[in-house]
């Protein structure tokens, strides 16, 4: 079973050579838990650095003790304010490279503008800008866990560890849900169809698929820039040359491919942030006679209204890790639960910074997970 327990990593946690720091990149004071998680686990002191804005919103960072010849570990969670979340950490990745830092390795759960990875129309591939930014800020490695699109890792020149969320969240799957095995794995769209089959391989339980929902900005138009003329006209195209049109996509009626009658409704996902598909999806799934639904998803946004849009909804429970702090949503809504992932992030600084390999972490995940 794809499974972890507290006795794989919790023995060796604290076994670190010296040379090492730990930094939290965060102004916010809500986004340093999971970097005070993680220092506990290590049995590390969180560095010495002070993150402040200015009066005109810039920000300023300051290194108050030495890190030169060290390995540096910048933990970085995503706030509200994602642009000035980004500043902190390119700011602090610098200050640490011009301070003669041995290695600069950011630790960074959520990756912002990971969902802008494609070219859609005129616009831009904004997470492979990103990850250039901190390539060239100095960043030597990344830690990060669950990216929208696998291949963002190819967007970087340095070596990218990109864990897995799901050994936490089949462990919550097994233990706090009754009769679990009386479930059904959902997949919102066919977009997420593999990630839905990889969590009923690994519980042994059955898939069902929603198809014909509508469909978001994503999953349209991202094959290049989508600019053919409006007219034909004699001077763009020769008149001897017909270019044949893509037939436009005609969505079909919502349809569930799968039977979740009388089951237990688990809708898996990488990232929750607006809620109206997730809604969609746990009404067609009430619909069609299941009588719990839950939402398991790696990275919680929980944008704008989100909280009271499901405390208001039929699903019965939304199931998230901590790589974003939302312990306001956790208070507006008591549906949303928490599943803390510092115990793989933790062993993973602790392999990187003794040389260790990182095989250990990626047991039994295959290229489609």
């Amino acid at each position: 079973m794809f499974c972890v327990t507290s006795t794989d990593f919790g023995t060796i946690m604290n076994v670190t050579k010296g040379g090492l720091v730990l930094f939290s990149a965060n102004s916010n004071p809500s986004c340093m838990e999971l970097s005070k998680k993680i220092s506990e686990r290590l049995g590390l002191e969180m560095g010495r650095v002070q993150v402040s804005q200015e009066p005109n919103r810039e920000t300023r960072v300051q290194i108050q003790e030495s890190v030169r010849g060290k390995d540096v570990f910048i933990i970085q969670t995503v706030s509200k304010d994602v642009n000035t979340t980004i500043m902190e950490l390119l700011i602090m990745v610098y200050a640490c490279k011009t301070s003669c830092a041995k290695s600069i390795i950011g630790v960074i759960p959520y990756f912002p503008y990971s969902k802008q990875c494609k070219m859609r129309k005129r616009g831009s591939i904004v997470s492979k800008l990103l990850a250039s930014m901190m390539c060239k800020a100095g960043l030597t490695h990344l830690i990060t866990m669950d990216l929208h699109q696998k291949e963002i890792q190819g967007f970087f020149n340095i070596p990218v560890d990109n864990l897995r969320a799901s050994p936490f969240l089949l462990q919550y799957i097994q233990e706090e849900i009754p009769d679990y095995r009386n479930a059904v794995i959902v997949a919102k769209s066919p977009a997420s169809a593999k990630r839905a089959q990889s969590f009923a391989e690994r519980l042994r339980l059955g898939i069902a698929v929603i198809h014909g929902e509508a469909q978001d900005a994503e999953s349209d138009l991202v094959d290049g820039r989508h600019s053919p003329p409006m007219v034909k006209s004699v001077a763009a195209i020769h008149p001897s040359l017909e270019i044949p049109m893509l037939i436009p996509k005609e969505k079909p009626p919502i349809t569930v491919v799968g039977d979740v009658g009388g089951r237990i409704a688990i809708i898996v996902d990488d990232i929750i942030d607006d809620v109206d598909s997730f809604l969609a999806a746990a009404e067609t799934l009430k619909e069609r006679g299941a009588y719990k639904i839950f939402v398991m998803a790696t990275h919680g946004l929980l944008s704008s209204d989100a909280p009271r849009l499901i405390e208001e909804s039929a699903i019965d429970e939304v199931v998230v890790t901590n790589t974003i702090p939302h312990e306001i949503q956790k208070l507006q809504c008591p549906k949303i639960k928490t599943v803390d992932i510092s115990m793989i992030l933790s062993e993973a600084i602790r392999r990187i910074h003794n040389g260790e390999s990182m095989s250990y972490l990626f047991r039994n995940i295959g290229l489609d997970d």
